[in-house]
């Protein structure tokens, strides 16, 4: 038997449909009004200026820098038991030391209450002055601004720069290429083995790290910082402030309409244009449109166009028109710290000003105070002895063959102290418990300095002193040299024996 199947012709409609598609999807793609989600990016050759703002993010940059890579090797002594560097994340013994402040696990609430002050002093330098934290302090720019210097060094400035990568290859080419990039990854790999500087004493870092005998962590992260920082401040830069960072998109509410930023005052540039020497001023604007502020930003963006999620507020594009307007004799500050409100004001002649004090303002400052004063107090009153008691669960007690109850204790004091000590126990409650420490002899208690130890402690009660199913008791321990105490409460179980 033989099947057949019958085949109609198949249609031209689908072929044309999809030809349809293909030639719309080609117009949209070659369409120069189609916004693509990704940009590609264009190589930013920023100009170098001088200025009151340059030379502030020269200052800081030293100074951010120098701290970074300088304090892991700074000491502070501590005692003969405690390790002498300043500044040290010890997650071996689970200490975090800073100068003379010495941080224990159960004490991370002042890490966050320094995060929690961080972010507010963030908020409010934010709301006074804008992006100035992106501009001068963010570890982005402070490593871009040091590599574009390298940059600058080996390759000239702005129009060198463009001049030499449109050149062939050759060996001048090549040798400031190579050098360059070389001295960016000295100072990303100087970036990568500082950090591992705060984790460890530094000194014996490196001399383990150079003689291949550091932990394979140490070397993992050496590697991670160093890929980190070549590929983020030498080859992405501004694409990390526009497309990676958070901070753009959240600032916006966290400032307002008086908020200070970056601004080009448009009631004193426009109308804009040409300018010969010996030409009038009037009906026109200040601005030339020499576009050194463009030349300058090294995002690449043209401030004269308004606010831009792409502006750091690094203020390089006032020391750039400052200068070009000292050049043809006009007022410095067309661009400018200033507020949208104001160019407004001036536009219907009315003096400008600057509302610093505000509700959003005065509410960041009264919340830094507070948690500054709560850090304050408990800092002020921390004590270097601390105590707590964790009772046997499995079983609750123990009926000895006397009768009497007995429960157990794990006992655990702290000492925070950089000498030994030799504390004194006692039991708060019903005087006819009998006490006994595992190991010890009577309630002496010795423990180390900086240094967390744990005691077994036995409670024994007589079955006829037994009067209730639990009985509320306290650990008070004492050191006699300084009176310094610490004190835990527990309960003792003796379930239903009355």
């Amino acid at each position: 038997m033989q099947l057949i199947v019958n085949r109609p012709e198949a249609s031209s409609a689908p072929r044309e449909a999809a030809a349809g598609v293909a030639e719309h999807d080609a117009i949209a793609v070659n369409d120069p009004t189609r916004r693509d989600l990704y940009k590609k990016r264009e190589q930013i050759y920023p100009k170098l200026v001088h200025g009151k703002f340059r030379f502030a993010k020269w200052v800081f940059m030293i100074f951010a820098l120098g701290v970074y890579y300088l304090l892991p090797f700074v000491r502070w002594d501590r005692g003969p038991e405690s390790p002498s560097q300043a500044v040290l994340v010890d997650f071996a013994n689970a200490r975090f030391y800073f100068f003379f402040i010495e941080l224990w696990p159960q004490e991370v609430y002042y890490i966050t209450g320094l995060l929690i002050l961080a972010s507010l002093a963030l908020f409010l330098v934010t709301a006074l002055f804008g992006r100035v934290w992106c501009g001068y302090a963010c570890p982005q720019t402070v490593w871009t601004d040091l590599f574009i210097a390298v940059e600058r060094l080996f390759e000239g400035d702005r129009n060198r720069r463009m001049k030499l990568d449109k050149q062939p290859w050759s060996f001048n080419k090549a040798w400031r290429k190579g050098g360059k990039h070389t001295v960016w990854l000295l100072i990303a790999a100087a970036t990568g083995g500082a950090w591992i500087l705060y984790f460890h004493d530094a000194f014996e870092v490196v001399n383990n790290f150079v003689t291949g005998q550091a932990a394979l962590t140490s070397y993992i992260f050496f590697g991670v910082l160093t890929f980190t920082t070549y590929s983020l401040a030498g080859t992405l830069r501004e694409q990390v402030c526009t497309y990676m960072c958070p901070w753009p998109r959240i600032q916006g509410a966290l400032t307002d309409k008086d908020a200070l930023n970056v601004t080009y005052r448009t009631d004193r540039g426009e109308p804009r244009g040409r300018h010969k020497k010996g030409e009038s001023w009037e009906g026109r604007g200040d601005c030339i449109d020499c576009k050194a502020c463009v030349a300058a930003c090294p995002m690449g963006i043209d401030i004269r166009q308004g606010a831009q999620l792409e502006c750091i507020g690094c203020a390089l594009c006032i020391d750039a028109c400052d200068d070009i307007m000292a050049k043809i004799d006009r007022p410095k500050g067309l661009i400018a710290y200033d507020t949208d409100l104001n160019i407004e004001r001036r536009e219907r002649g009315e003096t400008a000003r600057f509302d610093f004090i505000r509700p959003r303002t005065v509410l960041y400052a009264v919340l830094i105070v507070v948690v500054s004063g709560i850090m304050l107090f408990g800092l002020i009153n921390r004590t270097e002895l601390s105590l707590d008691a964790y009772r046997d669960r499995a079983p609750n007690y123990v009926i000895l063959s006397d009768g009497t109850v007995r429960n157990g204790y794990t006992l655990t004091v702290v000492n925070k102290a950089n000498e030994s000590r030799v504390l004194d126990l006692e039991l708060e409650g019903d005087p006819a418990f009998g006490v006994r420490v595992l190991g010890a002899d009577g309630l002496q208690l010795e423990v180390g300095p900086d240094q967390t130890r744990d005691f077994r402690i036995f409670l024994a009660l007589p079955r006829d002193a037994v009067d209730a199913p639990s009985e509320t008791i306290a650990f008070l321990v004492t050191d006699p040299a300084t009176g310094e105490t610490a004190r835990t409460a527990s309960a003792f179980q003796t379930g239903e024996l009355r």
